[in-house]
């Protein structure tokens, strides 16, 4: 473990400093939520806001009660690594948890019910009973989309409109449907799947009244001026179709006026919300109610916004790296032999590709409560701007890169300037995010800076 470099980085999804164990319950939330999620690593001995490294004064005690207090009051049974650090002259404790087999993991005073958390962003969620049962079953290795509904029987699929949907891919028989999950055998009889429902039933919306997509369209950057909606119901390959058509006709974006400035806007990049949006609708928890997708496209930016945050093991960076669980197994499946997906994993990437080409930003990708949010920004990217920020100075903050950081007067030594003329430079890209500063405060004699890039 590299602690210097974990100072440099913001608490989120897999990762959390705490003073100290004063607050067990909070701690034993964290790792609960750790496993139950992506993973992730807890250092005690740090202060979570401004990240100094207060230390623990006999790491060796707390780290035996830490390892107690899991070991006693979370089920089903949870095995940390452990590490003692060091910081300069102080001690912490690193406990590392991987994603667990054994989700869902709960404190065990609260009970399997009440006491199961998850990761969302920096924050611990309570799971609600819609969550706590999809890691169950993904547990099990089963999907909600694969649940039988064995209360209809395969009347309640269209299938004239399956097959013209397949009519240009392959002839569809009742044995390609069952391949496909749409339909299964429960006992004597041939039963729809809640995927077979969700893409080609007769009356979708009377078992699941909340798989739609609601779009919008808003005259401004905020909500409080509806210019136009839709609300695309039916099966979700007519739905998608019907979300797809309305952005298209909002489609063309020539500028804003924002006070005394214009700013240009590029055209919607629209393969890369295709990709999006055929994503949201894919990985959608369609057993949450009251929670349609979402379409809202803005003067300066869309988003789009489907019920359920990641899978369990995934994060942001996973995904935009290509790695990929699908939720909705059927869905999915449907969907690539329609031609909807192209390769599994590869839709993320797509969309930020075509984003780059388009002069926009990289999309943003964010879990909010249990929604996942992707937002695409309509105002090309502007260079960040670089004024005094000579070859010097760059490759002096290159060089503290290559090392563990360097102070203000090391980097204004190497980069032949005054250490106040440094300071002023490195304000501004701290602001910028370019780089990065590990240490206690503006006084601390070894406060370090990072060089991020650009």
């Amino acid at each position: 473990m590299n602690l210097a470099e974990l100072l440099q980085q913001e608490e989120g999804k897999t990762l959390e400093f705490k003073r100290d164990l004063s607050s067990p319950d909070k701690v034993l939330q964290t790792l609960i939520a750790f496993a139950n999620t992506a993973g992730g690593l807890l250092v005690v001995g740090v202060e979570n806001r401004s990240k100094r490294v207060r230390g623990i004064i006999d790491p060796l005690q707390d780290e035996e009660r830490l390892a107690n207090l899991i070991s006693d009051r979370i089920e089903p049974r949870l095995v940390p690594s452990m590490e003692i650090a060091v910081w300069r002259s102080a001690q912490v404790i690193a406990v590392e948890i991987y994603p667990s087999p054994s989700r869902p993991h709960w404190l065990k005073n609260l009970g399997p019910d009440g006491g199961v958390f998850v990761r969302i962003g920096s924050t611990n969620r309570k799971a609600d009973s819609l969550l706590i049962q999809e890691m169950r079953r993904l547990a099990r290795n089963e999907t909600y989309d694969e649940s039988l509904l064995v209360h209809l029987n395969s009347e309640a699929l269209d299938f004239r409109v399956a097959s013209e949907l397949f009519s240009s891919r392959k002839k569809l028989d009742q044995a390609a449907l069952e391949t496909l999950r749409v339909l299964t055998r429960h006992g004597k009889k041939l039963v729809p799947t809640v995927g077979g429902v969700l893409l080609f039933g007769k009356e979708p919306e009377r078992e699941f009244p909340d798989a739609w997509i609601q779009c919008g369209r808003f005259s401004g950057t905020d909500k409080s001026v509806l210019a136009d909606s839709l609300e695309c119901r039916g099966i979700l390959p007519r739905a998608l179709e019907s979300a797809y058509e309305f952005i298209q006709k909002h489609a063309q974006v020539s500028a804003k006026i924002g006070g005394l400035k214009r700013i240009d806007l590029s055209s919607v990049p629209l393969r890369a919300v295709r990709e999006l949006l055929v994503n949201a609708v894919v990985h959608a928890d369609y057993a949450q109610q009251g929670a349609p997708i979402r379409v809202s496209i803005f003067s300066d930016r869309i988003e789009i916004e489907n019920p359920g945050v990641l899978l369990a093991g995934l994060t942001v960076e996973d995904i935009k790296h290509g790695v990929s669980k699908l939720r909705n197994r059927v869905i999915g499946r449907v969907f690539k032999e329609l031609g909807f997906i192209e390769q599994w994993g590869s839709g993320i990437q797509r969309a930020t590709g075509e984003c780059r080409q388009a002069g926009l930003r990289e999309p943003k990708l964010e879990e909010i409560a249990l929604r996942f949010r992707a937002t695409i920004s309509l105002i090309a990217d502007q260079p960040v701007q670089l004024d005094g920020v000579t070859a010097a100075v760059r490759e002096a903050l290159l060089e503290a890169s290559s090392h563990t950081g360097l102070s203000t007067h090391e980097l204004a030594k190497r980069a032949g300037i005054s250490p106040r003329a440094m300071r002023t430079r490195l304000a501004r890209l701290v602001s910028s995010g370019l780089v990065s500063v590990v240490g206690t405060n503006a006084r601390d004699p070894q406060r370090k800076y990072h060089w991020k890039g650009a």
